[in-house]
């Protein structure tokens, strides 16, 4: 008797591994997924006392992702808050295969920030744990290569500084920028798919937004978006050059998601926070009433609470040799401009049937009534993101 319980449990036991098994290995690849966050964003070790994640607020996406039809492997990589995509993109492949950061001798001298080095001392990952004496935290994913290639999902800034990584690793730098393996280029096929989320790849006009009102900024806040490294590929003029140089491969899928917080102006009824927009145009967008309290300052017709002062939902500029601002760019989340979420300008786009194509921005959407943070499962009103990581997770495995 006690030997036919123990062979139904280890029977029992063996069905149940078989199911969760069964939808990674009908799957058309498992490849690890990589995420990558924005603009002063922060790695899951920042806060992990207070148990706050980037990715999921006090949830947690990226574990929600690896059980979902999984196993999966799903991680969150960590880079700088304020750096250019370029600087994000060498530690992210560092961080990923394994390694110090480098980057890049010409980049340096021509647009590092003050002080910059080349190799910063001890920024490294180890490939190997069995061979670390520094005690290096472990790389991501030291197989990482073309038989080994992975998927990226990037929120806000996280989706450019994917795009700039793709570059380097396809066609490296075309300047000496020493001996670092990222800048050789000849990578092509390591990065199956890319996936962004709320992510200005024509910019933001946010930036020019609160620039404009520098008394009323944070000394902190007004010296980072004054850092050309951090705030020139955040707005739409700089965004237009890194356009140029940020191509979209042939070889990569890419996916894109919008967002938008805000309606269109009425006299009632609409939605939006009427504390701070009693008065509303049709022509213009104002925020809606469940949006982050503090992104309603901005996304308006204008800056709460200096009304001489447009904000994003009226904000226009028709000025010679600058990118035209115009009605398109009004809806927001809150941070970036919908318009500027579906691809970068001059690639090329469609959107998705079904059926999902490379060398082109398979756009997924806009996902209304979801501001800038309420997409990451950030604590606030609304729905949640679930859904949409589910829907990223059905087609990537299916690549």
């Amino acid at each position: 008797m006690v030997r036919l319980v123990h062979a139904c449990a280890a029977a029992l036991l063996v069905f149940a591994i078989g199911l969760l098994a069964a939808p990674a290995a009908t799957a058309a690849n498992n490849d690890p997924v990589v995420l990558v966050h924005g603009f002063l964003g922060f790695g899951p070790d920042e806060f992990q006392k207070s148990g706050f994640n980037y990715w999921g607020g006090y949830g947690d996406i990226a574990a929600h992702m690896q059980v979902y039809r999984g196993p999966h492997t799903v991680v969150a990589a960590a880079v700088s808050p304020i750096a250019s995509n370029w600087d994000r993109a060498a530690e992210l492949y560092a961080q990923i295969k394994g390694g110090c950061v480098d980057y890049g001798k010409a980049h340096v001298a021509a647009q590092g920030v003050p002080g910059q080095v080349q190799k910063p001392p001890g920024k490294c990952w180890a490939a190997d744990p069995r061979d670390n004496p520094q005690g290096y935290p472990p790389a991501l994913y030291p197989r990482w290569g073309h038989d080994h290639p992975i998927h990226m999902i990037g929120h806000s800034q996280g989706g450019t500084t994917i795009r700039a990584l793709i570059q380097l690793l396809e066609h490296g730098a075309m300047t000496d920028e020493g001996d670092g393996a990222l800048f050789k280029g000849g990578k092509t096929g390591w990065i199956r798919s890319a996936t962004t989320i709320s992510a200005p790849h024509d910019g933001t006009t946010l930036s020019d937004a609160v620039l404009n009102i520098l008394p009323n900024v944070p000394i902190v806040l007004r010296d980072i978006l004054r850092n050309r490294a951090a705030s020139w590929e955040l707005a739409p003029d700089g965004a237009r050059e890194f356009n140029r140089w940020a191509l979209t491969s042939p070889s990569v899928y890419y996916f894109s998601v919008g967002t938008v917080a805000t309606a269109s102006g009425s006299w009632c009824c609409n939605g939006t926070d009427r504390a701070i927009a009693p008065i509303q145009t049709t022509a213009f967008q104002y925020a809606r009433a469940d949006m982050m309290p503090y992104f309603k300052s901005f996304a308006g017709e204008w800056i709460v609470p200096s009304p001489a002062q447009r904000g994003m939902g009226s904000y226009t500029v028709n000025v010679p040799n600058r990118v035209r601002i115009d009605s398109d760019w009004f809806p927001s989340d809150g941070v970036v401009n919908t318009v500027s979420m579906r691809a970068p300008g001059g690639h090329p786009v469609r959107d998705y049937n079904g059926t999902a194509l490379r060398g082109t921005w398979n756009f997924l959407g806009n996902y209304p009534g979801y501001d800038h943070f309420d997409i990451l499962n950030w604590p606030n009103q609304g729905p949640s993101a679930d859904p949409l990581y589910d829907r990223i997770s059905d087609i990537l495995f299916a690549l």
